[in-house]
């Protein structure tokens, strides 16, 4: 659980504290995309950026909750939820799957088995995908539409349960999606991963099992 009640002691690098690190160093040499302020995390890409700034915190569960409230300020912000095991070493970076969260909907991608697999990652990159690979890669997301509001605090919960994750937001249910990457037997790392601007306070996160 984080509030994000506290301070930094500089203004010039990322300072989330509490275990977060950030992408900054790489991503952004020398800039500052991630502040705290009024007890609330704020993140931002800046636009020398090579890569949407990633703020990330080290936990372990096998079927649990992620909760928060999270703002977004501009139409085109997104709030990517990534949940990650860096050591998988069949998919790049990690990567195992994905709840984004924008102004429009919500949507889940399984990139274990999808688009972050080194093999069809390689195809991809190289334009050798097969029709067979084309339409499995269909089959590794879904959408759903939910607006909300701009500019104002939403609650949201992702549930993981085996091979299933849902959403809610400001407590309903918005879908759910079911995969076979979602059941990885152990989710290492939470990445919040933001192309634009967003604001999270209150994050929670529960293991049930």
């Amino acid at each position: 659980h984080d509030e994000f009640e506290r301070s930094e002691s500089q203004e010039l690098k990322d300072e989330p504290g509490n275990d977060w690190t950030t992408s900054s160093d790489w991503t952004a040499p020398g800039q500052k995309q991630v502040d705290l302020r009024d007890g609330a995390l704020y993140m931002f890409t800046h636009e020398s950026a090579v890569h949407a700034i990633s703020t990330r915190h080290e936990f372990s569960f096998t079927d649990g909750t992620v909760g928060m409230r999270f703002k977004l300020d501009h139409e085109k912000d997104q709030l990517q939820l990534n949940f990650a095991d860096l050591s998988v070493k069949t998919v790049h970076a990690g990567h195992l799957f994905d709840a984004l969260f924008s102004l429009k909907g919500v949507s889940f991608e399984d990139k274990k088995t999808g688009s972050m697999n080194l093999e069809t990652r390689a195809a991809r990159e190289k334009g050798t995908l097969t029709k067979t690979q084309l339409e499995a890669l269909k089959s590794k997301h879904a959408s759903f539409p939910n607006p909300i509001s701009k500019g104002e605090w939403h609650d949201l919960l992702v549930h993981v349960e085996g091979d299933r994750i849902s959403a809610l937001v400001d407590g309903k249910e918005i879908g759910s999606f079911q995969s076979e990457g979602i059941a990885h037997p152990t989710k290492r790392l939470l990445r919040l991963l933001v192309p634009g601007h967003a604001t999270i306070d209150d994050i929670k996160i529960w293991r049930k099992k």
